[in-house]
């Protein structure tokens, strides 16, 4: 009988999981001043180093255990598919590309709004996963779907609601997600 192990499967989801957990604790030990200091990007001078480096690492932090599990799960879900699929250095540009993409759209055109939390990401993520089945000549249902279903519902939302969440991160990380899932199968199109 063969031995089973835990293998590290998706070193890059894996990681970035790591990073907002610790993220998310320091958060929750400083009373939330980690989070401000270094995992939100907010209107703040641009003359301070640290509002570029927050660009980035906005996704890192999160308001507590609630909003850490339920970016997590998608991230746990899907991120594994997707590495095994684009590999890790691909998940990496996805990752950065919808950190500071994100992270610069809010801080120019929401001044007064402050972000954070992996949710740009996890839209990419979702969106990216629908490309998975494309094959030459084909735009799969899946994707169709994905769009109507979770874009469409936070351009309700963003509409509709008045709360906390930043449907437009939602929105621009899923666009992001289309446009490198298409870069990442236009051969096969």
């Amino acid at each position: 009988m063969q031995k089973v192990k835990i293998s590290f499967n998706a070193p890059v989801t894996l990681g970035f999981v790591l990073i907002c957990f610790v993220a998310t604790v320091l958060g929750i030990i400083t009373h939330g001043d980690s989070t401000s200091l270094l995992f939100m990007t907010y209107h703040s001078s641009l003359k301070d180093p640290l509002t570029y480096i927050r660009f980035l690492t906005h996704v890192f932090g999160h308001d507590g255990w609630n909003h850490f599990t339920g970016n997590v799960t998608y991230l746990l879900l899907l991120g594994p598919l997707l590495e095994e699929k684009y590999g890790s250095l691909r998940l990496i540009k996805v990752i950065v590309v919808t950190a500071i993409i994100t992270g610069g759209i809010n801080y120019i055109f929401l001044p007064n709004t402050a972000l954070y939390g992996a949710s740009g990401v996890v839209f990419a993520f979702i969106v990216l996963s629908s490309f998975a089945g494309f094959k030459e000549g084909e735009i799969p249902l899946t994707f169709i779907l994905v769009g109507i279903v979770f874009v469409g519902q936070q351009v309700c939302a963003g509409i509709t609601k008045e709360d906390d969440i930043s449907q437009m991160t939602h929105i621009i990380g899923g666009i992001i997600g289309a446009i490198i899932g298409y870069q990442f199968n236009k051969n096969k199109m």
